[in-house]
């Protein structure tokens, strides 16, 4: 069962799926464009492709006592940062209605990007970033004392394999225990090994959610 909470002020909404009352939260965080302020439309690709993702996790998360959270930004674009307040609006969802809880996020391309922003917050346990777009001015010091799996395919060509290779390092000196895995020939949009993405999402969610804060 599906419930929706939306954000009045805004166009964020979050899709709830899993237990009542789950041991943890994973927040699904979808990708968008460089640059556009329009709202996120309902048939969007973007949206759809963590749809996918959830759907092929949630099952498993669930059996594990958690929570699978889909978050929909106020804007398709990354405008400079936009989507971070987003996901910090659901991570206060999550502590409002699941004190101490942990949160793994979950995300794809631009979506990775936010999660590194906000893995800052006390709650998060680590990231799994998908396919992640990253750039070489990109923080890595909210990433301190969590986890990171970063995945690519050699295939992208619409994000940077190669970036997110240095992203990990920068992390992982920066005090994470950050991990790159090479998906192989594979591209951006988690369609090709379809399964495989799922799969390396599923445990990796599953490790951070076990794993001891640090």
């Amino acid at each position: 069962m599906t419930s929706i909470g939306f954000d009045a002020a805004t166009g964020r909404a979050l899709a709830r799926q899993g237990p009542p009352d789950p041991r943890g939260i994973v927040l699904l965080l979808h990708g968008g464009k460089p640059r556009d302020p329009g709202p996120v439309p309902p048939r969007s690709a973007s949206v759809w492709r963590m749809q996918a993702m959830r759907d092929a996790v949630a099952p498993a998360l669930a059996r594990h006592g958690l929570a699978s959270w889909l978050l929909r930004y106020d804007a398709r674009g990354w405008n400079g940062g936009a989507p971070v307040a987003d996901a910090r609006w659901a991570l206060d969802r999550a502590r409002e209605e699941h004190p101490g809880l942990p949160v793994v996020l979950l995300g794809h391309s631009m979506g990775a990007r936010t999660g590194a922003r906000v893995a800052d917050d006390p709650a998060v346990r680590g990231l799994v970033a998908l396919a992640p777009w990253f750039d070489s001015a990109d923080p890595v010091a909210p990433l301190a004392g969590k986890s990171l799996v970063a995945a690519h395919g050699r295939r992208d060509r619409i994000t940077s394999a190669r970036m997110t290779r240095a992203f990990v390092v920068r992390a992982g000196e920066a005090g994470a225990d950050a991990r790159f895995v090479d998906m192989g020939l594979t591209g951006h949009y988690l369609l090709h090994g379809s399964r495989r993405w799922a799969r390396l999402a599923r445990d990796a969610v599953l490790t951070m959610a076990s794993a001891e804060p640090a």
